[in-house]
């Protein structure tokens, strides 16, 4: 019996330490945690109503996905990239991205082909809902899918180190250049294209959505820029983001 009680009190720190994880991963990407901001063990814990065990447990998931930095003897940070960071990581993550829809292309079956066009239309959904919530997490599920069945661990490990690092920046480009719909008509190109068994096509298409991803960025930081008039390195994200790379 013991063990038992043991095992359930293992389950419910798992538990809220895995809530505890999403939630701070979502206040980073709507901007309510700023880049730059130092994680206030304590205030986070009353503000959660939990123990600081299970925070730091969550922060250190967060740590390994890229979402923050530790800094020894002085705290946890809301991880910041230079632009110029972002767009080199961003020219890098297309060339993988267009190779891995190529790569996929020529390794479809019919049940992937099901799948993506799952995810597609689900995010239809959320872009026609303006659903930020909703659209954000279908459009990682969609990259992680095609990277995955490209059967390439290597450029996977990757590209999954690459965006670690850009879950900021995605999300900032999320405001700019028409929105959720923007982001998955770029989807539909992809998916037409693996449609057609074209792999040429795939693989611009895949460039071309992350090269457009980019652009929304510059473009969304520079807004930013010109109202706060001066550079900014990491800057937060807009409270309610609408459109997606």
């Amino acid at each position: 019996m013991s063990n038992e009680s043991g095992d359930l009190a293992i389950l419910k720190t798992v538990s809220l330490t895995s809530a505890l994880e999403r939630e701070l991963e979502r206040l980073i990407i709507k901007g309510e945690l700023s880049p730059g901001e130092r994680l206030n063990e304590i205030q986070l814990a009353n503000r959660f109503g939990t123990s600081r065990g299970p925070l730091r447990e969550a922060m250190r998931s967060l740590e390994a996905k890229g979402f923050v930095n530790v800094i020894r003897n002085r705290g946890v940070f809301v991880r910041q990239l230079t632009l110029e960071e972002a767009r080199e990581i961003y020219e890098v993550r297309g060339t993988l991205f267009g190779l891995a829809a190529r790569l996929v292309c020529e390794n479809m079956t019919p049940e992937l082909m099901a799948d993506l066009r799952a995810q597609v239309d689900a995010m239809q959904a959320a872009a026609d809902a303006n659903d930020f919530d909703a659209y954000y997490p279908l459009n990682l599920e969609f990259h992680a899918t095609i990277m995955q069945r490209a059967d390439n661990k290597t450029m996977e490990a990757e590209y999954l180190r690459l965006v670690s690092k850009l879950h900021l920046f995605r999300a900032r480009s999320l405001v700019q250049g028409g929105g959720l719909p923007v982001s998955n008509t770029e989807h539909h190109r992809i998916l037409a294209a693996l449609e057609a068994g074209d792999a040429d096509a795939a693989h611009l298409a895949g460039w071309h959505h992350v090269d457009a991803a980019k652009k929304r960025m510059m473009v969304a930081i520079a807004t930013t820029e010109d109202s706060s008039g001066g550079e900014t390195e990491g800057v937060p994200l807009k409270k309610t983001p609408d459109a997606t790379p």
